[in-house]
């Protein structure tokens, strides 16, 4: 039976972020935001207060789920940190499934950046962006839980496994992307959920609603 989340105030990411170059052109990631609003649809159908900052995706509003809309990293480190600093109860749960761009541009061109005859190749000058889910747990206002996502392309378990401890999460969920794999602009996925006391499951392959649902079943386990 799917576990109650009454009474409970969750904080959810989703999708990627947008770096803007210049008024036409931008870096992104191919993140579908569909992992971060099933796990926000499904807190709040079983009772959850759910805030989810989302990404430049679209996707539908999930019912009774109070959305803030985003587009860079800049901004989406500034609403989750807004989100974390509110006048009453602390959030019980952070899940930062957004795809967050690690590096944005230095500057941002004001008109289209135009190729000159003779140009074969262009510079872009990045800067690391602020870390929101390194942030958040160490926040003077940490949630009971901080829950974090691991997208790679090869050793996944062992780049999660340096993610969480890194980061100072309490779990992660790590899945494969890239070629041949589930994950970005996929309605299925499989993830394998990591803990910093050791603990270990995999869930999936499944849906993304299915594995939110088991996934917010493991977070309601921790949160008792």
């Amino acid at each position: 039976m799917s576990a109650s989340l009454a009474g409970h105030r969750l904080l959810v990411s989703a999708g990627p972020t947008y770096e803007d170059i210049d008024p036409v052109r931008f870096l992104g990631n191919r993140s579908s935001g569909k992992m971060g609003f099933a796990i926000a649809a499904t807190a709040a159908a079983r009772g959850a207060e759910v805030a989810l900052v989302a990404g430049p995706v679209q996707l539908p509003t999930p019912a009774n789920v109070r959305r803030l809309d985003v587009r860079s990293a800049a901004q989406m480190f500034e609403a989750v940190m807004h989100e974390l600093e509110q006048a009453g109860r602390p959030c019980d749960a952070y899940i930062g499934a957004a795809a967050v761009a690690d590096f944005t541009p230095r500057r941002f061109a004001d008109n289209k950046l135009k190729k000159t005859p003779g140009q074969d190749t262009l510079t872009l000058e990045l800067v690391k962006t602020r870390d929101v889910l390194a942030e958040v747990a160490v926040h003077v206002r940490r949630p009971r839980l901080v829950v974090g996502f691991a997208a790679e392309t090869h050793d996944v378990a062992a780049y999660a496994r340096g993610k969480l401890e890194r980061k100072q999460l309490d779990l992660i969920c790590a899945n494969r992307v890239g070629v041949g794999a589930t994950g970005f602009e996929s309605d299925d996925n499989a993830l394998l959920v990591l803990g910093r006391d050791g603990f270990e499951r995999a869930l999936g392959p499944a849906s993304k609603t299915e594995l939110a649902a088991s996934l917010l079943d493991l977070i309601m386990e921790r949160l008792r």
